[in-house]
């Protein structure tokens, strides 16, 4: 059996957000959807993937855990990591 990074998701009430993926990412997520369920015996909608996958995927990434431990050690707004460019909103 593979080893997925996710497992079981928790029923939480959710925050809607509405997003545009590229078809081929939404197909992926269906394949992924229809593998975790089978794995988990759990029916689950594509869709209810996307936040376990962006929580797992933040609480991965050195760069931005040191950021927030910054962040919060010093009390000073995060800098964006070296050779990374900063979008303007």
């Amino acid at each position: 059996m593979a080893k997925l990074k996710l497992s079981a998701i928790p029923d939480n009430k959710p925050v809607k957000l509405a997003i545009e993926l590229p078809a081929i990412v939404h197909r992926d997520l269906v394949a992924y959807a229809e593998v975790l369920s089978r794995e988990t015996g759990q029916k689950l909608e594509p869709e209810k993937l996307v936040a376990p996958m962006l929580a797992r995927f933040m609480s991965t990434d050195r760069a931005f855990a040191r950021l927030r431990r910054d962040k919060r050690e010093t009390g000073q707004a995060p800098r964006a990591p070296a050779g990374r460019a900063e979008t303007a909103s």
